[in-house]
């Protein structure tokens, strides 16, 4: 039988097991790689540069956009159907494998863009499921932890996942992914006689996921364990559907549920907008290659890791609500850098030709965006588990990652738009700044310790 020590580092390796699919899938190599192969496909059919570049970010964004919809509809009853049978581990190993596939499936994006659409089509499949296992897996918190200890818990675990991050993104640098001139950032050729000219180095990527996921995934099932509280075997979709309706009844009645609901749904929705656009934003603006994008993801992640770990404590001492607050103001201030800098300028200044001011600026964002939103996902979730009913956290998160993802679809299609039609990468950036800022006046409205007191007071039995 696993100790609760096992079992918290089982759920803590989750987090390390899945964090690549983000960091180097979503945000560091496989997107940019994706931007870039979009872009001179579509320069071949015609398209000058930058309108070719804009059709590769709205190309992308459609795929994010889709991909958030299925998560939003999918999670409340996948959540509910778990806390009903009280089985979550096989739910979890269901979306692992298919991540795994999808993941490994990545190699064949070929940098002459014939495969375009099918792999933009498989990386989103496997995002779906590796974020529903994630949802699933958040739900395992509240049985691991107290009020006390659950912000620091819910820190580390983050913090412990990014570190997966950090390592999975030196490894493909210094080894795998190629620059233009085909080497990796030691100078050398990629490894295992990868082919550098037809990418295969950075192509190495998707199988690279797969990999780790599949080995690192392992102690979580080897300590997990159900909690043993559920309540039907085979739970009929009309009980699910009951039980998500109370739920979405009590949303209505609960003022501070609601509004961190909907808060959350907007200043998580901008995140990951600029987390997903971020390299994208790198390679067609500042013209940066794969290993530069790549130094830039490593420090992201690290700034990450270590101030994720930090506001796990800050949310341990003072609740999870001043961390979000704090968190939320720092990246309006960094996506309003973002939006006023390009090659010649930065903030309405003039640069001189060649200037590397935008390069370092760029980085520092990356710090800054890595350790915030690192900090505001962890201390959301603990503001989550304040928040859920005690007998039904999946089905909470469920609804979490229902309202994560309900508006996933607007930060994606308003960046298209925008870009779109003003023709700027950058300038397509200016909804996530209302976002944030629409997010954080919802905020007000939150109560510090959620809902915890109301549930200690009159649901002593759901223990």
């Amino acid at each position: 039988m696993a100790s609760l020590k096992q079992r918290i580092w089982g759920w803590m390796w989750f987090d390390w097991a899945q964090q690549p699919y983000a960091t180097l899938g979503l945000t560091f190599i496989f997107s940019p790689y994706f931007a870039a192969v979009a872009a001179g496909y579509f320069m071949a059919q015609g398209l000058e540069s930058q309108a070719a570049g804009a059709q590769a970010q709205s190309l992308w964004s459609l795929g994010q956009t889709l991909s958030g919809l299925v998560i939003a509809i999918s999670a409340p009853f996948i959540g509910a159907w778990a806390d009903a049978s009280g089985r979550k581990l096989p739910w979890i190993a269901v979306f692992s494998v298919i991540a795994v596939i999808c993941s490994a499936a990545l190699w064949n994006l070929t940098p002459d863009g014939t495969t375009l659409i099918a792999m933009l089509v498989v990386f989103w499949i496997g995002f779906i499921a590796s974020e529903s296992a994630l949802n699933i897996n958040n739900a395992m918190l509240p049985a691991l932890s107290n009020e006390r200890t659950i912000g620091r818990l819910s820190g580390s675990g983050a913090a412990f996942g990014y570190w997966g991050g950090v390592l999975s993104l030196f490894i493909m640098l210094l080894f795998l992914a190629e620059n233009d001139k085909g080497v990796t950032l030691i100078g050398t050729a990629p490894l295992f006689g990868l082919d550098p000219d037809a990418r295969e180095g950075t192509r190495s990527v998707g199988p690279f996921i797969a990999i780790w996921y599949a080995l690192f995934i392992i102690p979580f099932f080897m300590w997990s364990r159900e909690d043993g509280t559920a309540r039907e075997k085979r739970p009929s979709i009309d009980l699910v559907w009951r039980n998500l309706r109370q739920t979405g009844r009590e949303v209505m009645r609960r003022r501070s549920l609601g509004s961190f609901l909907l808060g959350s749904m907007l200043y998580r929705d901008a995140l990951n907008a600029v987390y997903s656009f971020g390299g994208i934003y790198a390679a067609l603006v500042l013209g940066w290659q794969t290993i530069q994008i790549g130094v830039f993801g490593v420090i992201a992640a690290i700034a990450a890791a270590i101030l994720t770990w930090v506001g796990g404590i800050m949310d341990q001492r003072r609740g999870p609500k001043p961390v979000i607050v704090f968190s939320c103001w720092v990246l309006v201030a960094v996506s309003v850098v973002i939006v006023g800098m390009s090659r010649q300028s930065l903030l309405g200044i003039p640069l001189a030709e060649g200037s590397l001011i935008p390069d370092i600026v760029f980085y520092i964002c990356g710090a800054i965006l890595g350790g915030a939103g690192g900090a505001i996902y962890s201390a959301s979730r603990t503001m989550m588990v304040l928040h859920s009913h005690p007998d039904h956290p999946a089905e909470a998160f469920g609804l979490f990652a229902l309202t994560g993802k309900a508006t996933a679809f607007l930060a994606p299609a308003l960046i298209g738009l925008f870009t779109w039609a003003l023709g700027s990468v950058q300038l397509g950036f200016i909804p996530v700044i209302a976002l944030f800022l629409t997010g954080l006046f919802l905020l007000r409205f939150v109560k510090a310790n959620g809902d915890r007191d109301e549930w200690s007071a009159n649901l002593p039995q759901s223990r």
